[in-house]
């Protein structure tokens, strides 16, 4: 390691420790990977798993929610061949000014996206009823940098993408086989006695 000639041998020392333990600190976040943003992990017993996104969801969406489940080592196959489908349907997003300047013009805007999911069994039992998932983020409008402004939105949706997908583990994490056999032993109750099944045990 070079180090210039007028520095201390110790403070060099000090600074190639601190390189080093950065370098492994990176590395370590590097392995680590999406799950990183604190994404719960997800049973065994819904694999083999299928995405299913219909064509309004965002692709990056629908990607954040495979590398997650990648991640936790959930094995991802074609409908066809899933035991448990996840669906993602009726994505929205919506962008408004949520304050405004003395001359009335916006100066802070509210981004905020959302998407429907239900998780089926190849059997059609609803393991996790439709329900929407919502997430938003606020950021100030600078009207006379619109090339910033536009990269500061972008980098929000696909931010608010990621706690999307986060929001979509969170729900599919309570689904051990115990509570996927208590779905599933309510739902047939409900359909003999003739109730419509809710996705709950």
């Amino acid at each position: 390691m070079w180090w210039p000639a007028d520095m201390p041998r110790h403070s060099a020392l000090r600074a190639l420790i601190r390189m080093s333990i950065a370098a492994s600190l990176v590395a370590t976040l590097a392995g680590c990977g999406f799950q990183l943003r604190g994404a719960p992990p997800v049973s065994a017993a819904l694999q083999p798993l299928a995405v299913d996104c219909s064509s309004a969801v965002p692709e990056t969406l629908c990607q954040s929610v495979r590398e997650q489940l990648e991640l936790g080592e959930i094995e991802l196959v074609p409908v066809a061949r899933a035991d448990y489908i996840l669906r993602l349907d009726n994505f929205e997003q919506d962008r408004r000014a949520s304050a405004i300047t003395a001359q009335a013009a916006a100066a802070e805007y509210t981004l905020r996206h959302s998407v429907a999911l239900e998780v089926v069994s190849a059997d059609r039992i609803p393991v996790v009823a439709s329900t929407r998932l919502n997430t938003s983020e606020s950021y100030r409008y600078d009207e006379t940098n619109v090339l910033a402004r536009q990269r500061e939105e972008e980098a929000l949706r696909q931010q608010l993408n990621d706690r999307l997908a986060q929001q979509v583990l969170f729900r599919l994490a309570p689904l051990t086989s115990e509570r996927i056999d208590a779905i599933r032993a309510e739902y047939n109750r409900t359909q003999d006695a003739g109730v419509p099944a809710t996705g709950k045990p």
